[in-house]
């Protein structure tokens, strides 16, 4: 069909990179002018300005791992009274909300009923920490139990490539932790801890090594607050 010298000619029969295409920024630009790169450098030199507070927060995940690793009983006992403390706090909230959607004349009783059982969660783990720690261990133990057999049954289902065994293999661990904790509930919390405890050193050991990375930037690339403006 011949082209009308009055039309604009069209972009795919000439040839032309369409409009949209062309004005399209070059090397990652943000709409306003900064780039990904100038967003990602400010970000590094604010946090390598503030790397003694990353350090901070290293230094108490490893003091947390290593009490913890030497006092189980102390941290068991320290996080049940947070537990406790958090559970009464909560309960009264609830009991706020409650009053407050009653002068409202809103449904209330849950929210009595929600800060009840709080209450007498938070009073068990305050004066019964014993039983309060055997209840979350036989609840993790029904949960890797429950969790393994439906584990197992869904193995039988897998097609043998697509890695029965290894779906059926984990459902088998998972079921022998869960019954390891309903016969030695103690024992359980113990080992619990000490998995905590491993958890924070190494996590606190991968901040320290983050904040004494980011010291040794301090004053490279670009400076907190100088992205790229629009010219």
């Amino acid at each position: 069909m011949p082209i009308d010298s009055r039309d604009p000619p069209d972009p795919r029969q000439t040839g032309a990179t369409p409009p949209f295409f062309a004005a399209a920024p070059s090397g990652g630009a943000f709409p306003g002018g900064a780039s990904g790169s100038s967003v990602n450098d400010d970000m590094s030199a604010r946090l390598a300005e503030n790397w003694w507070a990353i350090a901070l927060r290293g230094l108490a995940a490893i003091a947390f791992g290593i009490i913890a690793l030497l006092l189980p009983g102390v941290t068991i006992a320290a996080l049940l009274l947070l537990y406790g403390a958090y559970m009464l706090a909560d309960g009264v909230l609830a009991i706020i909300a409650a009053v407050r959607a009653a002068r409202h004349h809103e449904r209330w009783g849950w929210l009595v009923l929600e800060g009840i059982v709080d209450f007498i969660a938070g009073g068990i783990a305050f004066v019964w920490p014993l039983v309060t720690v055997l209840a979350f261990v036989y609840l993790l133990g029904a949960w890797g139990i429950l969790s393994g057999a439906l584990l197992v049954a869904a193995a039988f289902r897998l097609n043998v490539p697509h890695g029965r065994w290894l779906m059926g293999f984990g459902g088998v661990v998972s079921i022998i932790w869960g019954v390891l904790l309903m016969v030695w509930p103690l024992t359980g919390a113990l080992v619990l801890t000490w998995w905590i405890a491993g958890y924070a050193l190494f996590f606190g050991a991968a901040l320290l090594a983050l904040a004494f990375r980011l010291r040794s930037q301090r004053g490279r690339g670009a400076r907190p607050g100088t992205l790229s403006q629009p010219v």
